[in-house]
Parts: C-alpha cells; structure tokens; sequence
C-alpha cells in the first residue's frame, strides 16, 4: 500500500495504519475518507468505556469491525461485536455501539454518501 489518500483517475488506496493515523491527527471519532456521489467511507474509533453518539442516518450503512469488542444495537436487536463482524442497517434505523470494552476501529460505509440524502 502507498501513502493513505493515494489516488490516480477512478482508483484509490489506502493503509489501515495511515488511516489511523489521520483519524487520530483529526481528533474526531468518524474520519471520512473516501466520498463519491453514491457512496461514502470512513473509520470510527471508539475507545473502550466511551459512549457511541450517533443518531440515525439518511443513508443505508455497512459496518466492518477491524478490530475491539461491543455490543451493537440495530433497532430491536442487540448483538456482540468483534473482529469480522459486519453489519448492515437501513436508512432510518437507530443504531449505536454500545458497552465497549476494548477499542472499536470500524469501517463504515454509507451508499449513497454520507447526508447526500440532505440528513
């Protein structure tokens, strides 16, 4: 892998750690970094014992778990969360990671991107 945002013509690559590194230079949980008009992607990082803010979206969502452990609320379900766990949730769902106990690095990806829906 090249440098983190690499990118030539329709194509691009990035390396977990360069990723890391930018999410944790911006000082925010949720760092995008990838948007086209009909998806978006980010990593979000949580630390164990933190609390997951987010409210629902207008945009369907796909989230990958790299690395750490939770729970997961998806509407009515509650389920563990670890390495390799992937998710889904609708527009509109409530969802949050909840009762975290080691670090979550996660990556999220919104189709079509990220409050493109206008949320």
């Amino acid at each position: 892998m090249t440098d983190p945002g690499w990118t030539t013509g329709s194509t691009a690559e990035w390396s977990l750690a360069g990723l890391l590194e930018r999410q944790g230079a911006a000082g925010a949980p949720y760092h995008e970094f990838l948007r086209v008009p009909d998806l978006s992607v980010g990593l979000y990082v949580l630390e164990a014992g933190s609390v997951d803010g987010q409210s629902p979206h207008t945009e369907d969502e796909v989230y990958v778990v790299m690395s750490g452990q939770a729970h997961f609320r998806m509407g009515d379900r509650d389920v563990p969360v670890g390495p390799g766990s992937v998710a889904f949730v609708a527009t509109g769902v409530e969802h949050r990671f909840h009762d975290i106990t080691e670090r979550l690095e996660v990556l999220v990806a919104f189709g079509p991107a990220e409050g493109s829906r206008g949320g």
